[in-house]
């Protein structure tokens, strides 16, 4: 690991149009969540996997879904209708009541199905719902033991954003960006070099100073007062005018931030989307069980640093390979940290939607400001940021 080194990663809000899309995919896994059990639908049974594309005054939602027969193209519709509302999305070029949507769901197909249903309900095995490879990562940089710079691009847009909830700036429009620059020295973060900040302005002569002069402030609010310093440079708006926004301004498609998603680029990722996908598929839940025992290496202070790699056949349960690198952080041997992983907890589809309790309506919530890094809520959401699995680790070790 180098000693001395600049680091950038991005966040993007709500309102940009692929977390648009995100934000409708996930909405349509917990309207099946939610709905299913109302019809006696078992949650273990729901299946749904949808993508969609945003573009101005256009929504179009595919997939493939299984579960009550009560959830309707027009139930769907109005979920839709209500998260672009909730964006804030009320212009001219893209508004939650006048977009077209158009829906085109489809059943699961069957022989997706065989693959991933339990094969005896003796033993209630299922397999993975795909092939795939799925990463976790921790660092002990961050409180939430999250790279630095995706952890305060995040906090930088999620400041602005409940501002603007707030009616605090109404000049501010849905769609913005963030990008933080962290000086490493001696393996550490010490100080922000560059900041990007980009945001759509619903007044439309404003110049980039007068954006920089409403958004400083929760940037400032955001870093370590220590780490601004007169090396910083700022770029507020750095094309000089943001107004046209959201997908009216640029097209839209579910799964197009997986970085932003995950590490900034900090950690490997797998090649797999989250938002849309219920935790049958591995791309996600496996994804969440890897940061799950990543983050509890960290916390039981077994490695300062830990990467997990997961790996999955369709149709089969058990994890193919376990691989951990602590980058040299490690207290104890990598080997020896699979062992104790696998032992801790259960890997397999089944064993992780149950040990972190996934068949739930908590995906929505994921779908800006990143999956990891953030706090468990009282709903269930973000159970894999928990740290309870850091004795049982120590236990196996």
């Amino acid at each position: 690991m180098r000693a001395s080194y600049l680091f950038t990663s991005e966040s993007v809000s709500e309102g940009h149009p692929d977390k648009v899309c995100d934000r409708i995919s996930d909405e349509i896994v917990d309207l099946f969540y939610r709905e299913g059990p109302k019809a006696g639908i078992d949650p273990w049974q729901i299946r749904a996997a949808c993508e969609t594309l945003a573009t101005t005054n256009k929504v179009v939602i595919a997939g493939e879904t299984r579960g009550p027969s009560s959830v309707t193209n027009d139930q769907i519709e109005s979920v839709v209708r209500e998260a672009i509302k909730d964006i804030g999305y009320e212009q001219e070029g893209f508004h939650w009541e006048k977009a077209d949507i158009e829906i085109l769901l489809h059943p699961q197909s069957a022989d997706i199905a065989q693959g991933v249903d339990a094969k005896q309900p003796s033993n209630q095995e299922e397999g993975a719902g795909d092939q795939g490879i799925m990463f976790g990562y921790a660092t002990n940089e961050t409180p939430d033991l999250m790279p630095a710079p995706i952890f305060y691009a995040h906090k930088i847009l999620r400041l602005i954003s409940e501002a603007r909830h707030s009616g605090r700036e109404k000049v501010l429009g849905p769609d913005s960006k963030s990008q933080v620059t962290v000086q490493y020295e001696n393996g550490k973060p010490v100080s922000v070099r560059e900041i990007v900040v980009s945001h759509q302005h619903l007044v439309e002569d404003l110049t980039s100073n007068q954006i920089r002069d409403i958004v400083e402030p929760y940037v400032r609010e955001a870093l370590p007062k220590e780490w601004i310093n007169g090396k910083t440079i700022w770029h507020i708006n750095p094309t000089g005018k943001f107004y046209i926004g959201g997908p009216d301004g640029d097209s839209g498609l579910t799964g197009r931030k997986i970085i932003v998603d995950t590490y900034g680029g900090a950690a490997p990722h797998g090649g797999g989307a989250f938002s849309g996908k219920d935790p049958t598929k591995v791309d996600r839940s496996a994804a969440y069980a890897a940061r799950y025992v990543a983050k509890n290496i960290v916390a039981a202070g077994l490695a300062d640093r830990c990467t997990l790699q997961l790996a999955y056949a369709i149709g089969v349960a058990r994890p193919l390979s376990i691989y951990i690198d602590t980058h040299g952080t490690g207290k104890v041997p990598e080997d020896q940290l699979e062992q104790a992983a696998a032992k801790a907890m259960d890997l397999t589809p089944r064993g992780i939607r149950t040990h972190l309790d996934l068949n739930r309506p908590i995906y929505a919530r994921t779908a800006a400001y990143g999956h990891f890094g953030r706090t468990p809520d009282n709903e269930g959401g973000f159970s894999w940021e928990k740290i309870d699995l850091v004795e049982p680790l120590k236990r196996a070790v």
